[in-house]
């Protein structure tokens, strides 16, 4: 590699930050072209400051939600339904234990076949885990069924319409033993062969449910249902499975499953509606992970890039890492790379792709993890040198807390992936990117 040091991609930091303003006045509107440099950084450096306070009230509120449970309450579910009434106190103290400012409503939704009595039962969202307990205690028994197939539909568009979502994060965990509906769904005994007698579609519900923001789960209990959420899959994306299969009656065993389910999809769904604030986004990235490929692709059939690696010099001071000017009046150096990119990402997370690449500028392969943004147009710099800056500022502190900690006679050191930006000449595309490391968790490298 060519070593560039002082070269941002062009030749001076002044066009470089340049290029970075005019990225944040496209986001906050025209700044008066007669003010200087330092008004427009100061005034763009507050704007940010609100930002990242509107960040925080989003991530706080995200903490409130809003969990339902949808369940199949025919015959054969009688131990999912004691199981349901049973875990949710766990649950609450477990969440409370790792997080004592979340707050949740509980509800339920339970459906059964078209001709059964109480086809749909529902108790709306609750403060009150005893509430939830006592109502499933005496008011839901598992009774009816006759065919295969029962009112999935229904029952998800009763829980989707009927009740009162209000929280920013909206969970909605579906347990059930049969498939909706209609020849679509299954092969086997089907009263209704033609599908929802009362004209619900796959399409019609879900798309209810993306539109009120709601998180969908899945508790999978026998193979039954495996065509249902491929349907399910190819409307809304990939969705989360759950094993709630058992062995012989253990009730213990389950109960177990529906807490570890349960206090997964909370997590998760805290994680996304904070990241992303919006269901289109959610519901996208969940398309985005059917087209992941997990395997290290052939690099013999693909083609040598070209392209230049950016890196900025790291903070040798506190007062360099507190200096609002530092990174953007700081050097850069720049290097020339040849390198091979993988066509399909390996993982996705919930703000990048990452794909497999190789280093081949030195005449042998250095394995890399290159990361791609979603949401990033074509051309634009702006988010993978603020993941440098992060980086670089990190590093800083982790070097003076192994010093601490090796002085008080602990052998144990905080590290972090050196990060840069990678500008791939041929389409014009900027990434950024890390070593790889062997056997990392692909979920740990987003």
């Amino acid at each position: 590699m060519n070593q560039k040091p002082g070269n941002d991609f062009s030749t001076n930091n002044t066009k470089l930050l340049e290029e970075r303003l005019r990225r944040y006045e496209d986001e906050v509107g025209q700044i008066s072209s007669k003010s200087t440099l330092i008004d427009r950084v100061s005034y763009l450096r507050k704007k940010r400051e609100n930002d990242v306070s509107k960040t925080i009230i989003n991530i706080e509120d995200s903490r409130n939600f809003d969990l339902c449970f949808v369940l199949d309450c025919t015959d054969s579910m009688s131990p999912y339904i004691e199981a349901t009434k049973e875990h949710i106190l766990k649950v609450a103290s477990y969440v409370n234990r790792h997080n004592s400012k979340f707050k949740f409503w509980v509800g339920f939704c339970g459906y059964r076949d078209h001709y059964d009595y109480d086809r749909l039962q529902i108790l709306n969202f609750t403060n009150s885990l005893e509430k939830f307990k006592i109502y499933i205690t005496n008011k839901v028994m598992a009774k009816g069924g006759g065919d295969v197939a029962e009112d999935v539909l229904g029952g998800l568009n009763a829980a989707i319409t009927e009740m009162t979502w209000s929280n920013p994060t909206r969970i909605l965990i579906h347990i059930g033993d049969a498939p909706p509906h209609g020849r679509r769904f299954t092969k086997f005994n089907d009263d209704y062969p033609n599908g929802d007698p009362n004209g619900l579609t796959a399409e019609s519900v879900l798309k209810k449910m993306k539109l009120k923001k709601i998180l969908y789960y899945f508790g999978k209990i026998n193979d039954s249902t495996d065509v249902m959420l491929n349907v399910f899959r190819e409307i809304i994306g990939d969705l989360p499975v759950f094993d709630l299969m058992t062995m012989g009656d253990n009730p213990e065993l389950l109960v177990d499953k529906f807490c570890k389910a349960t206090s997964s999809a909370i997590f998760s769904s805290i994680t996304l509606t904070t990241t992303l604030r919006n269901s289109e986004s959610i519901y996208s990235l969940q398309q985005k992970k059917l087209h992941i490929n997990p395997h290290e692709p052939d690099w013999t059939t693909h083609p040598e890039k070209t392209g230049k690696l950016l890196c900025c010099i790291p903070p040798r001071t506190l007062a360099e890492v507190k200096d609002e000017y530092y990174f953007t009046n700081s050097s850069f150096i720049e290097q020339d790379i040849f390198f091979k990119l993988a066509p399909q990402p390996f993982s996705v997370g919930t703000e990048r792709y990452a794909y497999f690449a190789l280093d081949t500028s030195l005449g042998q392969a250095n394995k890399l993890v290159i990361k791609k943004y979603h949401d990033i147009k074509i051309g634009t710099i702006e988010r993978y040198l603020e993941s440098v800056e992060i980086f670089n500022i990190a590093y800083f502190f982790s070097t003076k807390f192994n010093i601490a900690v090796e002085r008080v006679g602990i052998n144990k050191k905080v590290t972090f992936i050196d990060v840069k930006v990678l500008y791939d000449e041929t389409d014009n595309t900027y990434y950024s990117v890390e070593k790889y490391i062997n056997n990392a968790n692909s979920k740990n490298l987003m």
